[in-house]
Order: C-alpha cells, then sequence, then structure tokens
C-alpha cells in the first residue's frame, strides 16, 4: 500500500476521516519552481492522534541530523518514564496496527515526527506566522513555538499517556459523522441518556462525537437511519470529554510544576479558541484539553479571515490540510512528508523567502545578516529549567503579550527600516476596506478577548469599549506587524485613533502609502 494510499484510508488520522467526495491535491513546491510572497501568511499544521505513516520517522532520524537528536531525545525520555521508546516506530506497521500493539509507541511517533519535521524545515530556513496543533499535536507545536523544549514536550506526553491508561475506565471511544456540529448536535439530543457528546468540531463536513460504546452504536444507528455518515475512529479513549474528567484531575496535578518560555512563534489553538499567552500555566491548560472540545473548523476559519494563505502539514499524511481545504476550497495547502524527504526540505527552502524579510523589517536585523533560524533544542528534563532559547521572530497574526511604555509611536516600529521587499511577477491588488477591517477587528478581538462584534466603525475605543491608552499602543504596535506597515509617520499620535473605524482608515491609508496588501 503506498503511503499517499495509507494516509487517506486510515480509519482514525487525526479524527478526519476521509468522506466521499472529500480528497485533496497537495502543492509542496520544488526548490526554483517560484518565490512565496514576503506577506504570506503561513499557518504550521501539528496533526494528532494516528497521523503516522511507516519509514517517516526512520528517514527523518537517518538523513537529518538535526531531527536526529530531537528523536533520540524523546526516544531517551520515553524510555525513563514509560519504559519503552520508540523502537517499533521503525517497524513496517502501520498506524492502525501500532494502534493494537503499542498505542503509546504510535503517539509518541506522531510527536516525534512533527517535532523532527519542524526541525527540518527549520534548518532550511522555513518561517511560520502562527502554528496550530490538533489535539495531541498542541504538544509538538508548542515546542515548535518555543515555550517548551523537545525534552520538557516529551515527559508531558508521556504523562498524558500514562494518565490516560491509569485513569480512563469508560471503555468509551470517537465516532465521526459527516456533518457540521449543530446537526451532530440534534443527533445527540435524540439519545435518551447524555453518553455523548461533540468532541471535534472539524468544519461543516464532519464532526467527532465521544462517548461511551452504548452511546456511539446508539448515535451510529440514528446517523444511518437519516442517511448520514458515520465511522467509529480507532481511537484508545474518549478524548475530548468529560468522560475524562478524572484523568484531567490528576493530569493537571502531574504537570503542576513544569514552567515555559516565552513563545519565538505564535501558537493558536483550536482548544482554547484564542492564542497561548506568556503568562498561560501550560500543565493546567493542556490537562483540559482532554475534557474540552477541539473547535479546528473555526480555527481554521477565523485564520482564513485575518488572511492565512498558505498551510502546511508538519507531520505525516494530510489530515489538517485536507480539513482546511474542506473547509477553503481555494486554500495553498502543503504536504511535505508525504512523498519523500526531499520534499520535506524543498517547501523549507520555498518557505524560506517568506520568513526573510518579515524579520529584517521587525526585529532589526537584515537580509544580507539573516538571524538562525528558530528551532526547539532539547535539555535535560524540567527539574531545572533550561535558558531562554533563541532564534529567528517571525511576524505573527497575533504576537503575543508584551508590556509597552506609553508613546505616541509605537516601539517596535522603529528599531528597523523596511527591508527591501522581494519583486514578485505580478503586483497584488490594494486590499479593500471591508477586508482590512475584518483583520483588525479580529486581531483586537483576539488580543482583548472581546466579542468581534462590538468593534463597529464608530465605537469609542476608550469611552466604550475600555481600552486605555497604553493598551491602544500596544494594539496599533500589533497593526504594524500584521500588515507590515513599516516605519509610522513622525507627526503620528496614538490619541488621534479614538475610534475603530478611524484605526481601520489609518491601516488602509497606511497601507497605500507603502505599497503592501
Amino acid at each position: 500500500m503506498s503511503a499517499v494510499t495509507l494516509a487517506s484510508s486510515s480509519s482514525h488520522a487525526e479524527y478526519a476521516t476521509q468522506i466521499p467526495g472529500m480528497g485533496i491535491s497537495s502543492t509542496p513546491c520544488s526548490e526554483g519552481t517560484g518565490m512565496l510572497s514576503s506577506v504570506e501568511i503561513v499557518v504550521g499544521l501539528f496533526p494528532g492522534q494516528g497521523a503516522y505513516l511507516p519509514g517517516v520517522l526512520a528517514r527523518l532520524r537517518a538523513q537529518d541530523p538535526g531531527a536526529a537528536k530531537a528523536i533520540e531525545t524523546i526516544d531517551t525520555v520515553a524510555g525513563g518514564i514509560l519504559g519503552k521508546g520508540l523502537g517499533r516506530a521503525y517497524s513496517d506497521d502501520t498506524a492502525d496496527q501500532l494502534l493494537d500493539a503499542a498505542p503509546d509507541v504510535l503517539q509518541l511517533a506522531v510527536f516525534a515526527t512533527s517535532v523532527a519535521a519542524f526541525r527540518t524545515l527549520s534548518d532550511r530556513g522555513a518561517g511560520f506566522s502562527v502554528l496550530v496543533g490538533h489535539s495531541l499535536g498542541e504538544i509538538a507545536a508548542l515546542v515548535a513555538g518555543g515555550a517548551l523544549d523537545v525534552a520538557e514536550g516529551a515527559e508531558i506526553l508521556c504523562h498524558r499517556i500514562t494518565v490516560l491508561r491509569e485513569h480512563d475506565t469508560s471503555g468509551g471511544g470517537l465516532l465521526a459523522l459527516g456533518c457540521a456540529p449543530d446537526r451532530a448536535q440534534q443527533i445527540l439530543d435524540l439519545l435518551p441518556t447524555s453518553g455523548a457528546v461533540v468532541a471535534v468540531d472539524n468544519g461543516p463536513a464532519q464532526t467527532v462525537v465521544a462517548g461511551t460504546a452504548d452511546a456511539l452504536r446508539r448515535t451510529a444507528t440514528i446517523a444511518g437511519a437519516i442517511g448520514l455518515p458515520s465511522t467509529a475512529l480507532h481511537s484508545p479513549h474518549p478524548f475530548h470529554s468529560p468522560l475524562l474528567a478524572q484523568a484531567r484531575q490528576e493530569l493537571a496535578r502531574r504537570l503542576s510544576g513544569y514552567s515555559r518560555r516565552s513563545l519565538r512563534v505564535p501558537v493558536f489553538s483550536p482548544v482554547l479558541g484564542r492564542y497561548y499567552r506568556d503568562s498561560d500555566d501550560l500543565g493546567e491548560l493542556l490537562a483540559s484539553h482532554l475534557v474540552t472540545p477541539v473547535r479546528f473548523g473555526p480555527t481554521v476559519e477565523r485564520l482564513h479571515r485575518s488572511g492565512a494563505g498558505v498551510w502546511v502539514e508538519v507531520g505525516a499524511g494530510r489530515a489538517l490540510t485536507s480539513r482546511v481545504r474542506s473547509i477553503e476550497p481555494a486554500a495553498s495547502v502543503h504536504t511535505p512528508l508525504l512523498p519523500d524527504l526531499d520534499t520535506l526540505r524543498e517547501t523549507g527552502q520555498y518557505l524560506a523567502p517568506a520568513a526573510e524579510p518579515r524579520t529584517a523589517r521587525h526585529s532589526g536585523t537584515t537580509l544580507a545578516n539573516p538571524p538562525a533560524p528558530a528551532t526547539p533544542e532539547t535539555s535535560p528534563p524540567p527539574a531545572s529549567v533550561a535558558p531562554q532559547e533563541t532564534g529567528t521572530t517571525f511576524a505573527s497574526i497575533a504576537p503575543q503579550e508584551t508590556d509597552m511604555p506609553p508613546a505616541s509611536v509605537p516601539p517596535q516600529w522603529m528599531s528597523a527600516p523596511p527591508a527591501p521587499t522581494p519583486p514578485v511577477e505580478t503586483p497584488a491588488m490594494p486590499a479593500s476596506r471591508e477586508t482590512v477591517a475584518a483583520r483588525v477587528r479580529d486581531l483586537y478581538a483576539t488580543t482583548l478577548e472581546y466579542p468581534e462584534e462590538v468593534f463597529e466603525d464608530g465605537a469609542e475605543l476608550e469611552a466604550d469599549l475600555g481600552i486605555d491608552s497604553v493598551k491602544r499602543v500596544e494594539l496599533m504596535g500589533r497593526l504594524g506587524v500584521l500588515f507590515q506597515l513599516g516605519p509610522p509617520p513622525d507627526d503620528m499620535r496614538t490619541a488621534d485613533y479614538r475610534t475603530f473605524g478611524q484605526v481601520v482608515d489609518f491601516v488602509v491609508d497606511s497601507l497605500a502609502r507603502v505599497g503592501t496588501t
């Protein structure tokens, strides 16, 4: 069976089964076939349970020294906690075979593949604007983003594995339905008892429910009676449901001592519905994932509204890029681990042009002297926290929270003059005011945790919405990064932009001035 066939036929890969008519064709770019625009927003997708292809991890280990180092660290940590490492992941076993015989190894292999793939992409210069993990994949995304090192991520995963094994006695599982979440909930409402819940929203074409074996059987029966496709997923636990409440409590206790670093690349959580913050208690949040649904569909829609244009599967298969394509059919998706390792390297080189102008423009470096690519390094287990790692800082759709002094000009805009923008064959059309307003609204809503509908043109930022001057300066700085506005006008005063509409007009005028979109 070929790798492509295996990826699409696995019944449990990322809770994203292939529904008839939902196939996609990925478009990995070969070296020299094009240049990624410097203003493209690139999303790295980290898949979860079941995103595994035989032979991929072994090739990463054999052909890339940086990836091999990360894999070795994961293997060592797992051996110490679980009493077993990645050995069986180098066999010819399929994902289903591993799940039956060695489910712990399968989860380790999924995590190791994503971490190693990100390392290879980064070593080739790839830059990402934001990282998104799906369920288990959020641990790998946090490692890639710099909040955890490889050893800490592996430890957290091993604790998750052992806690679930010891504290899940439900006998429950997962069932994929070929419908939107609201219709899935209507089916669940027909059950005589509340034994199942919506666990994963993968968009309008697929919803995953978690529950007891009996509740899932009844759900499948009702779905069949109304002509709705359903697939029982090969899953060891009823993830993202109240059935794992006891496991959540124990995992939170075991992870309570973990520290974290500041993120180098923003990480958006489909479970939390927001970006991770440097002030977050990662142990508590990662434990809460066990009982909280994944909203991947709304995440894709939100990032798309914010301008995300390129989606890269940082893992084996195409479970997440297929979901993206089902939600946004015109999305540019890349699955570099499907064909071979050379495609992974070429994808890294293809993404590199996107990283250089962003970095040079906003972090004070130059194209002639670019910083080293951001890569998660290994360190000993977190008995003592390793020093802050350094690496490339990439522009983001919603940068991390920072303390900024009140000033008339956002400080980060003044760190360096604009770097030269690579030539493109066809100039992009200016963004409409409506498009700009949607992106500004999304940024403000994400940062402030306000509902988007409060941001109307006439809304007074301070009088109506309670946004003080310090926060307004910070938000203007974030807009400068989001839209790559370059240095602000010398006479700019944040206080002059009192309403949301005035802020949008400022961005539109600035885009016209710098000739970008």
